[in-house]
């Protein structure tokens, strides 16, 4: 069990509905991650951006994009993580990757899928949430839109790590920024958001504002509208002083996703 995690969110733009050459530039922006990294995270859709159209753009679960995962994990020694457009049964997800140096592959399927865009139409919704254990840490993915619905991620895990890949638009990041911090607060774990930047094929610009929230929701790690790597250290000792001395999770409400 590792006290301390150090994680490392990738924000980056992302060229429209064109895998091979968003994988060449986060090849580029991997390299500068530290070594002493155990944790990077990458957008949403991070091979394509928010695409719509599945059927050009799905990949398998043995396909380049899982093996590139892998691959990366390996290299740097630490977990590497995202979401992409995964084909499975004859069905399209927006699936969320965890992908460890042994070469494990842990997978999320996106619950709220965001009907204002379509994408209800084109993917099928997740019907389970994931726990991802790692190095002793308890980490909870979503994707984007799943921030809205504060039931869908509350704390009844004991989970110490929230973790929402998302795209993001601008008109909409003041919300953003807000949800991530309350999800912190109310469940007493870190929250990290990432986010993507540029524009898009439908001419939607995004500004990033990835960031890291402790237990308290007090920012520890921010970035602005660049192509940047941020930083930040999880603390075990933070998580469990904080809910010892504010045992909030202990009155939580009792019930299921069904």
């Amino acid at each position: 069990m590792e006290e301390t995690l150090q994680v490392a969110l990738i924000q980056s733009h992302l060229l429209w509905e064109n895998p091979t050459a968003n994988l060449v530039n986060f090849d580029a922006l991997l390299e500068d991650v530290s070594d002493s990294t155990q944790l990077i995270i990458l957008p949403e859709m991070f091979t394509t951006g928010f695409s719509m159209d599945p059927v050009t753009h799905a990949e398998s679960m043995d396909g380049k994009t899982v093996q590139w995962l892998k691959k990366w994990s390996q290299k740097k020694n630490a977990a590497v993580c995202g979401s992409i457009i995964i084909t499975d049964d004859n069905k399209y997800y927006n699936r969320f990757l965890f992908a460890t140096p042994e070469g494990k592959i842990q997978s999320y399927d996106k619950r709220h899928r965001f009907m204002m865009a379509g994408e209800g139409g084109l993917y099928t919704a997740g019907q389970e949430t994931m726990l991802i254990e790692y190095k002793g840490w308890k980490i909870f993915p979503q994707i984007c839109y799943d921030l809205r619905f504060p039931v869908f991620a509350r704390n009844t895990v004991e989970y110490d790590v929230l973790i929402y890949v998302a795209n993001w638009p601008k008109p909409r990041v003041g919300a953003w920024d807000a949800l991530l911090k309350a999800r912190a607060i109310e469940n007493m774990s870190y929250c990290i958001g990432v986010n993507r930047i540029g524009l898009d094929g439908n001419g939607l610009e995004y500004v990033g504002h990835s960031a890291v929230y402790n237990v308290l929701g007090d920012e520890i790690a921010f970035a602005k509208a660049e192509e940047k790597i941020i930083t930040a250290t999880l603390s075990k000792n933070h998580i469990k002083e904080t809910r010892q001395r504010l045992p909030f999770l202990e009155d939580k409400d009792e019930f299921k996703i069904i």
